[in-house]
């Protein structure tokens, strides 16, 4: 979802803004394996952080839409989302890029099941991809996906609103 990531859209709304804080939809997909373990991927935007596959809805694009298409361009993954997770709009979660910009997620977390694909980081912006259980030490990851694999464990069919 990094900035510099997102042509068009973000690229001229940072033309006017600049650096401002920005309120940017999101879609996430919670893709588990055969042991519930879920996947998480590291990124390749200069912090080193891992999340969920994922990013920014565009302009003419639904969430599910938007998480499908996330899926399949970083790791090659054909997914239908089944349910909501949680929705996660906390201010604590805004954060600023390497670049400077700076971003309060709106993220819709779905889980997720895969329909087809084999699993490949695109290496431009996800460059590995791991399973983990909650009995895992999960990797360095921002707050709000912290909140999230926390929601992804414990999800038992009612949407977290976070």
């Amino acid at each position: 979802m990094a900035s510099s990531e997102t042509p068009g859209y973000l690229a001229n709304l940072r033309k006017c803004v600049g650096h401002a804080l920005l309120l940017t939809p999101a879609a996430g997909a919670c893709i588990r394996d055969a042991e519930g373990r879920i996947l998480l991927l590291r990124r390749t935007d200069g912090d080193n952080l891992w999340s969920f596959p994922g990013g920014m809805i565009e302009p003419g694009e639904g969430a599910a839409e938007a998480v499908k298409r996330e899926v399949r361009e970083e790791i090659g993954l054909e997914v239908e989302p089944v349910t909501l997770i949680g929705v996660y709009t906390n201010p604590a979660y805004a954060f600023a890029y390497p670049n400077g910009d700076q971003v309060q997620p709106v993220t819709l977390f779905f889980e997720c099941r895969v329909v087809s694909g084999e699993l490949r980081p695109d290496l431009e912006e996800t460059v590995e991809a791991r399973y983990f259980g909650p009995e895992d030490a999960l990797p360095p990851m921002r707050p709000c996906c912290i909140a999230k694999a926390g929601d992804a464990f414990t999800f038992q069919g009612q949407a977290f609103f976070r």
